[in-house]
């Protein structure tokens, strides 16, 4: 066996024994097909305001531009499919925050598989990257074979649906690289027909501007009239797409502790998240991803919901 495929065997080992869901791994190079693609987004302004978008093109198509003689990009997968939801009639938070901030959790993680390479293989230089940079993850992780992308433009995996956190480890070793897996979505439109707010607006394109997610997280200024009733009670976030996509029938729940919800965030009803405090809410969403929006901001989603 040569070296290469014993190190990649190692890797994958080790990053299923930190309770990652797969690891895949790809040739660090650029993303000749994402090209097009991302300039067509932006172009058409399908990003709204997250002007971040517009920075670094280069580097979310180059992972040799981000860290300095990379060879490989090693995708990782990580469960946050909940065992106990919100309660039918409440306003809603996407199911991916219900406990602690996934950057910190994940971040932990690749630092510790990044520690056992170097332990194990030797000196390596490498860089882990969780939503936080210019990369493009689910392209990665659908160049490693860790599934496909769906027509509502999430990483699908026939064995687990698309219930999972995707992150990188970019480093300067050569290694075994896997081959990207068929799409398997078929003549399904499930994902496109629930859209509450038309966000699809073609099978594998998310015109992102018009996304709740984007309006309920990202967007700072007021929300649009237009768009009244068609929230559908989301007030972080939105899961529709992912809710009735039949692959996820397949989902399992995770078993990383730190994603449990704060109890309070499974038992509020509508007249509880109404009547919150700056205080209760600092409580349930410690540290959560919801204080990206801030108090005011899920305040103001939650005015928008009610009137």
């Amino acid at each position: 066996m040569s070296n290469r495929k014993k190190y990649s065997e190692m890797i994958k080992a080790e990053a299923k024994r930190l309770g990652f869901l797969s690891c895949g791994i790809s040739k660090a190079e650029f993303l000749e097909e994402e090209a097009p693609r991302l300039e067509n987004f932006l172009q058409n302004n399908m990003h709204g305001e997250m002007q971040w978008l517009e920075n670094h093109f280069d580097k979310r198509l180059d992972p040799t531009k981000l860290v300095e003689g990379s060879k490989s990009v090693i995708s990782v997968l990580l469960n946050y499919y909940p065992q106990e939801f919100q309660k039918e009639n409440t306003y809603k938070i996407s199911k991916y925050a219900y406990g602690q901030d996934y950057h910190f959790v994940i971040k932990d993680k690749l630092k510790q598989l990044l520690h056992f390479m170097q332990d194990e293989i030797g000196q390596i230089e490498g860089r882990a990257f969780v939503d936080s940079a210019p990369v493009l993850d689910k392209a990665w992780a659908a160049k490693s074979g860790l599934g496909w992308i769906g027509k509502h433009s999430n990483l699908l995996s026939k064995q687990t649906g698309s219930f999972y956190f995707i992150a990188e480890l970019i480093v300067d070793l050569e290694l075994d690289y896997d081959t990207p897996v068929t799409d398997h979505c078929g003549s399904c439109t499930a994902c496109i027909d629930a859209c509450p707010t038309d966000a699809i607006v073609e099978p594998y394109k998310v015109d992102g501007s018009k996304c709740i997610s984007y309006f309920t997280i990202e967007l700072k200024d007021e929300l649009p009239n237009s768009y009244k009733d068609k929230f559908d009670d989301w007030m972080f976030g939105c899961d529709v797409c992912q809710d009735v996509c039949p692959w996820n029938r397949f989902s399992k729940p995770h078993n990383e502790p730190l994603f449990n919800p704060h109890p309070q965030l499974l038992e509020n009803e509508k007249k509880d998240w109404e009547e919150i405090t700056k205080d209760t809410f600092n409580e349930i969403f410690r540290k959560s991803a919801v204080k990206r929006t801030k108090f005011e901001g899920l305040k103001r989603n939650m005015k928008f919901l009610e009137s």
